[in-house]
């Protein structure tokens, strides 16, 4: 049986906490994933236009299998420094892959695009460093989401999007999802409240509004217009213990769970990107069904994660779209 987590948070994977740290004025914010140690990190990319930092090592040939954090933020190129923010923290607590006399903590990182939703942008000097490092600073088992963190300026096609999160339990194993929703396509059915992502939810853990009525799909809008600078960025966690390569298939995976939620999705003008973390503390009771499991779990994850940051996003002055509260609340 399939059953949420006690939080219904990424952090229901024991050993993992998230902090968010956000600025108003300018409309964004960052997300940090990190653990009590090290763990076995995998990333995927599907989007056309991604925006990363220390993608290439995650990579099953390469020589570091582990990651300190894993960091996700608003800003476009400018918000991948705020993994620079959590790499100084991290270093100065002495964590970190040994090189030498040296520690190098290892912070993979990526970004959507959220520099038009209507923030001052107009700063002296890049805010994320300070960001990242204020939110691995909150770091802790529960957080908020909706416009948190790296959703605090998101925007989708028609409404505002958000930080959301949501896990899944299975025959002792833990599934937790972690997403930031900016996606160019919409995440609910043409002009009505209905989720796409309606058919996994649980416990109506956004709105339990089920499934929408009979409706012409070519009559819906599916993008935002002339608005091409998006992406839907996440994180699938697991206590389980995988390789590298199998935490990549699960990542991988985990993407169907953002073609069920957002419509469309993994376009040209998206950066759409899943990392994957898994603590290794429940070895693998079956080496074929468990992974397959896993995948499986992860994309019901983030389908059910992407519902609910948006579903959660607050209204805030000077905002350029509604939230789903406000037009259908």
């Amino acid at each position: 049986m399939i059953r949420p987590g006690p939080r219904n948070l990424i952090t229901d994977v024991p050993g993992l906490r998230v902090g968010n740290a956000r600025d108003d004025r300018i409309k964004t914010g960052a997300t940090v994933l990190v653990g009590d140690r090290p763990f076995t990190a995998a990333v995927h990319v599907m989007g056309g236009a991604p925006g990363t930092r220390e993608t290439d090592l995650l990579a099953p040939d390469k020589l570091v299998q582990e990651a300190d954090a894993l960091v996700l933020s608003g800003g476009s190129a400018f918000g991948l420094d705020a993994a620079s923010g959590v790499a100084d923290a991290l270093r100065a607590m002495g964590r970190g892959f040994p090189v030498g006399t040296q520690t190098v903590p290892i912070v993979p990182g990526a970004i959507l695009f959220d520099l038009l939703n209507g923030g001052d942008k107009d700063w002296t000097e890049n805010p994320y460093k300070g960001l990242g490092a204020q939110a691995l600073a909150n770091a802790a088992d529960t957080f908020a989401m909706g416009s948190e963190g790296a959703g605090t300026g998101a925007l989708i096609a028609d409404l505002k999007g958000g930080l959301g999160s949501a896990s899944a339990m299975w025959e002792g194993y833990t599934v937790g999802a972690l997403v930031a929703v900016n996606a160019l396509g919409r995440v609910t059915m043409g002009e009505n409240p209905h989720f796409w992502a309606a058919p996994f939810e649980m416990a109506g853990e956004f709105g339990g509004l089920g499934m929408a009525p009979a409706f012409d799909p070519q009559a819906i809008p599916p993008v935002k217009g002339h608005e091409d600078r998006n992406t839907t960025i996440a994180i699938i966690a697991t206590d389980a213990a995988l390789t590298q390569a199998q935490a990549t298939r699960m990542a991988i995976a985990a993407h169907d769970g953002m073609a069920r939620a957002i419509w469309p999705s993994h376009t040209p003008m998206d950066g759409d990107i899943v990392f994957a973390a898994a603590t290794g503390a429940r070895p693998l009771a079956d080496p074929l069904r468990v992974p397959l499991m896993l995948g499986h779990l992860a994309a019901l994850c983030l389908a059910r994660a992407i519902a609910r940051g948006v579903h959660a996003a607050t209204a805030t002055p000077g905002d350029t779209k509604p939230t789903w509260q406000d037009r259908f609340g």
